[in-house]
């Protein structure tokens, strides 16, 4: 009867370590997205779909997604539950936020931004006060100029990287507002430009403003910082029923997600960022 009991308690351990195995190796790793989703009708149309579109990825390729809009949560005691943080439409304001999440960068934490995330423009109400995040980091410096309206792009490969594993050399991305920099990425040799805009692409945007709209030139969307975990995605600026806001239709008329070749860059890159180690 003892050695009945004895055998007993052992499977019951095997049962449990097994158990606890698989829990562990259930979640590959926790990602953490910020965002605010107040001052434009295109972040928040991408914020809210983002904040559906996660989390059926999280249970497809096996991690943790959670969200939330409390910036205060970027603290090193918060970031220490997750391995990767996305900046979904903009960026921290206050200096014990900035202190955190570059420590957790510098420390090896993984990072996606998307669109507005990386605008920085002096004399805005979103000034370019962060020179590490904007020049170290990010290498873009100031925002420059965008094209206007919300249109696709042909975008080009320009390097080997996980984010762009088994991505065709060129694809057609979502409809979105594209950004030009200060600074030119390709003098930066910490950063690794990942994607164009290919030259099909021109002219790009539609106006009524001549500026907005783009006919030559070389204007890189997506790029990663060597030195970093990190992965800066242009895209994030759904199109909208612009012509019908103050009627609070807030038509979205466009998404970001459901493309099979973005998404397979985003995929790409999160479970680089989850995963892996820095390129």
């Amino acid at each position: 009867m003892k050695k009945i009991y004895l055998l007993f308690l052992c499977f019951l351990s095997v049962l449990f370590y097994s158990k606890s195995l698989m829990a562990s190796a259930k979640k590959k790793f926790k990602v953490i997205a910020f965002y605010t989703a107040k001052s434009d009708l295109a972040h928040i149309s991408f914020v809210h779909e983002a904040n559906v579109w996660f989390p059926k990825m999280a249970k497809e390729y096996n991690f943790e997604y959670d969200s939330t809009s409390n910036w205060e949560n970027l603290n090193e005691k918060f970031l220490a539950n997750y391995q990767v943080v996305l900046f979904l439409d903009t960026r921290p304001e206050k200096k014990a936020q900035r202190e955190a999440f570059q420590k957790y960068m510098e420390n090896g934490g993984g990072w996606m931004g998307f669109h507005f995330a990386a605008f920085g423009l002096n004399n805005s109400a979103v000034p370019q006060n962060w020179d590490w995040y904007h020049n170290t980091f990010l290498g873009s410096g100031e925002y420059g100029s965008n094209t206007w309206r919300p249109t696709s792009a042909i975008l080009r490969k320009e390097a080997k990287h996980p984010a762009t594993a088994n991505l065709p050399e060129t694809f057609k991305a979502q409809p979105n507002e594209w950004y030009r920099w200060k600074n030119d990425l390709r003098n930066n040799p910490d950063i690794d430009i990942l994607l164009s805009i290919d030259s099909a692409s021109f002219p790009l945007g539609t106006g009524p403003k001549q500026h907005e709209i783009w006919r030559s030139g070389f204007y890189p969307v997506v790029w990663s910082n060597k030195k970093f975990k990190m992965v800066y995605v242009n895209m994030g600026h759904n199109d909208m029923d612009y012509e019908h806001k103050y009627d609070n239709t807030n038509k979205s008329l466009s998404s970001s997600f459901g493309n099979p070749d973005q998404d397979k860059l985003l995929i790409n890159a999160l479970l680089w960022l989850g995963t892996g180690k820095k390129h």
